[in-house]
C-alpha cells in the first residue's frame, strides 16, 4: 500500500514506517518483484492535473471468450480489467470529459456482453483548469521514470540532459503540486493470498462516511482500500485481504453485523491485468514535442 502510494519511498522510509530491517524490505519487494506481484514502478501524469474522470463498470458477462480483457484494452480509456467469480467482470476506464462516458460504457457493454452493467463514477473534483502546470523538463523526467520510477536522479538526468539536481527538485516539485503519481503495477492475484471485492449496500438513513469508518476501524487488517462512487450513494466497495477463504468467510459474516449495512456481495478476484491508457501516451506525445523543439 506505501508502494502504490509512492512507488520511490526509500527503503530506509520503508523500514521505518513498517520496524523491519532495511535488508528484510529489500529482500520482500524483491520478492514480490520476482513473484509477478509487482510487475513495475510507474510514473505517471496525476489524475488530478489531468482533470481526469474515473470510471468502474462491472457486472456479469456473458462473453466465453478467454480474450475479453485484450479486446477491451483496444480502448485507450481501459486501465484495469478483472474477473471473478461467476463470471463478474470488473472494467476501470480514465475519462478526458464526461462526454466521454456514454460512449466508452457503451464499448465495455457490447465488447463484454454486459446486459446490465453498474457504473460508478468516483466522486468529481470541480472541473476548472489546475493552478500548477508541467514543463517540458517535467514529461521528459516521466518518460525516464514511466515503468522505473525508482531510478536513481543520476540515471534520469543522463536521459534528460540535466543535473541530478535539477531533476530530483523537479520531482519534489511535481509531487507536492500533486501533478505527478508514482505508483506500482500491483498484480494481487498473482499471490497466494485472498483478495476479494466486497459490495456493500447501505440500509435506508445510513451515513456512507460514518459506516466506512466503522468497517476501516473495525477490519482495519483486512481491508486495502475502499471504492465510493459519487452517483451510487447507497453503495461502497472493500477490497479485502484474507489468508484463507475460511477467514475470508467469518469476515464476510462479521461485516454483515456491521450497523447501516443492509446486504453485501462477495467477489472473489481470479485475475486481473493493468493496461497503458492515453494517461500515458500524452508523457510520450509531449516528449516527442519537445524533442523536435530541441532538433
Amino acid at each position: 500500500m506505501l508502494l502504490l502510494g509512492n512507488s520511490k519511498t526509500t527503503y530506509q522510509e520503508l523500514a521505518n514506517k513498517l520496524g523491519f530491517s532495511v535488508n528484510a524490505i529489500h529482500k520482500r519487494i524483491k520478492a514480490l518483484t520476482d513473484a509477478g506481484i509487482i510487475r513495475g514502478f510507474t510514473a505517471r501524469v496525476s489524475l488530478l492535473a489531468l482533470n481526469a474522470i474515473t470510471i468502474w463498470i462491472f457486472g456479469a458477462s456473458n462473453s466465453s471468450s478467454s480474450d475479453l480483457h485484450l479486446r477491451l484494452r483496444k480502448h485507450r480509456s481501459t486501465y484495469w480489467v478483472a474477473y471473478s467469480g461467476g463470471g463478474y467482470v470488473y472494467v476501470g476506464g480514465y475519462l478526458r470529459e464526461i462526454s466521454e462516458l456514454e460512449p466508452y460504457v457503451n464499448f465495455v457493454k457490447r465488447e463484454a456482453q454486459m446486459e446490465d452493467p453498474i457504473v460508478g463514477i468516483m466522486p468529481l473534483r470541480p472541473h476548472r483548469p489546475f493552478e500548477a502546470k508541467l514543463y517540458p523538463l517535467d514529461y521528459q523526467i516521466l518518460k525516464a521514470l514511466h515503468k522505473d520510477s525508482r531510478k536513481p536522479a543520476s540515471d534520469v538526468a543522463v536521459e534528460v540532459h540535466a543535473s541530478a539536481r535539477t531533476v530530483q527538485r523537479r520531482l519534489e516539485t511535481m509531487l507536492k503540486k500533486s501533478l505527478a503519481e508514482l505508483s506500482i503495477d500491483w498484480y494481487s492475484d498473482a499471490s497466494n493470498d485472498v483478495i476479494s471485492l466486497c459490495h456493500i449496500s447501505l440500509a435506508a438513513g445510513a451515513e456512507k462516511a460514518n459506516v466506512e469508518a466503522s468497517l476501516r476501524q473495525a477490519f482495519s487488517l483486512n481491508i486495502l482500500f475502499s471504492l465510493v462512487f459519487s452517483n451510487l450513494p447507497r453503495q461502497l466497495i472493500l477490497f479485502l485481504w484474507t489468508n484463507t477463504f475460511r477467514q475470508l468467510e467469518d469476515l464476510r459474516e462479521r461485516i454483515t453485523r456491521v450497523e447501516g449495512i443492509d446486504s453485501i456481495l462477495l467477489n472473489v478476484l481470479q485475475i486481473g491485468y493493468i493496461f497503458d491508457t492515453w494517461r500515458d501516451d500524452i508523457i510520450f506525445e509531449r516528449s516527442r514535442v519537445v524533442s523536435r523543439r530541441a532538433s
